[in-house]
């Protein structure tokens, strides 16, 4: 059972009747987040989350006010006033490694036109940028060369004291490749140094790929059901956000190794991996569920599925990358992804999510709302142990007789 311990106790309305979508019942067992704070402050849809350091983060939607929130105990630290419009795009600038003073800003973008930086540790506003011809929709900080890009009509680029050095320009980041995926469902591996595609794959969330039997291909599908909605990575794979499903993409065998197709009863919106292998993913269905990626029996050699890497032979794929992934092929180890958890708190689409370890997960969504999801055992034993604390202070762990 699921306790609510701020901001009172309601039933979720308004979600959609459960599908073929897997269930875990009312035991889930191995899912930590028994306990939950509900945080109260937009009135509006909030649509982004972002860590400000170990213990704080900052939500912000179409109301158009910035919040920033400890992540420990739930507690409002800020209010952020000065966009006039649903804010666009938000990202934490912290301090670089040469400086001394750790100063935390966040940017804000704004569909007013601006960008305003703030500063986290007094919740003012540190300078405003008004020269945008157009709403900029998104925001990047390059922690390593000490600058933020911000994107609409035009790439700009600026450094920490808002100084504009370039416009419309391109800048790489440590890594040498990245991955893009659209509405349509392209997925993309592009090199970062000579902006080339290394790898284009139009068919990978086409079902007929992954079955065992002969099927008739699909020429056409509904766009939602192929719609790219969020891609994150490690070292090793990709996770994207198909759709309503999930799919975990291995960027040296290129082909997806495990997939959920009907992860959710609507659009998946965000995705995140976590450690041990888990993942995590929130829908429009108002659920945010938790997922493990399990190693199953190793099964015999199966040829590597035809499609467009193969077909075209994109990037710096050649005979000698094609015997390698056929031998990884050979020796792989096939991969599931089951359902381990099932948060259902929000009574409307949930937004994004935010990881923070033992501190929990927070979770944004259009019911005005950010939850803060709990580990029941841990949070249990903290409060035993600050009750024996002040036992101990008051002495009265001392027996009396």
């Amino acid at each position: 059972m699921l306790r609510w311990l701020m901001g009172g106790g309601r039933e979720p309305q308004g979600l959609s009747e459960k599908s073929s979508v897997q269930s875990l019942g009312e035991e889930q067992i191995q899912n930590p987040y028994t306990e939950l704070l509900v945080l109260k402050g937009h009135h509006d849809i909030v649509r982004f989350l972002v860590q400000i350091d170990d213990c704080r983060f900052a939500s912000a939607g179409d109301d158009g006010v910035v919040f920033l929130w400890n992540a420990q105990t739930g507690e409002k630290l800020f209010e952020l006033h000065g966009h006039t419009h649903k804010i666009t795009a938000i990202a934490a600038f912290p301090s670089s490694g040469v400086c001394e003073e750790k100063n935390h800003l966040i940017l804000t973008a704004s569909a007013d036109r601006t960008v305003i930086v703030w500063d986290c540790n007094s919740g003012r506003e540190v300078q405003k940028v008004s020269c945008f011809h157009s709403t900029v929709k998104c925001l990047t900080v390059l922690q390593s060369l000490d600058v933020w890009l911000s994107g609409g009509s035009d790439l700009c680029v600026w450094n920490r004291k808002l100084d504009l050095l370039c416009k419309t320009s391109h800048l790489t980041d440590a890594d040498l490749t990245f991955v893009t995926g659209s509405h349509v469902g392209e997925l993309i591996v592009w090199d970062a140094l000579n902006w080339r595609s290394q790898v284009c794959d139009c068919n990978t969330w086409d079902p007929s790929f992954h079955t065992v039997t002969q099927q008739e291909i699909k020429l056409s599908q509904n766009q939602h059901e192929v719609s790219i909605q969020h891609l994150t990575s490690d070292a090793e794979c990709v996770f994207a956000a198909v759709g309503k499903g999930i799919y975990v993409y291995n960027l040296q065998m290129k082909r997806v190794i495990a997939c959920q197709r009907t992860a959710h009863d609507s659009i998946v919106l965000h995705i995140a991996r976590l450690p041990n292998r888990q993942l995590v993913s929130c829908s429009e269905d108002g659920s945010v569920r938790i997922w493990e990626l399990r190693e199953k029996q190793q099964l015999p050699a199966e040829p590597v599925p035809t499609g467009f890497l193969n077909m075209w032979g994109f990037g710096r794929a050649n005979k000698q990358a094609s015997q390698t992934a056929k031998k990884m092929q050979e020796s792989t180890t096939t991969y599931s992804l089951e359902l381990i958890g099932d948060l259902i708190g929000h009574s409307s689409a949930v937004q994004m999510f935010l990881y923070f370890s033992d501190l929990g997960l927070v979770t944004c969504s259009a019911d005005h709302l950010i939850i803060l999801w709990k580990d029941g055992e841990r949070e249990s034993r903290l409060r035993s142990l600050t009750l024996f604390q002040k036992l101990e202070q008051n002495d009265d762990l001392q027996l009396r007789f």
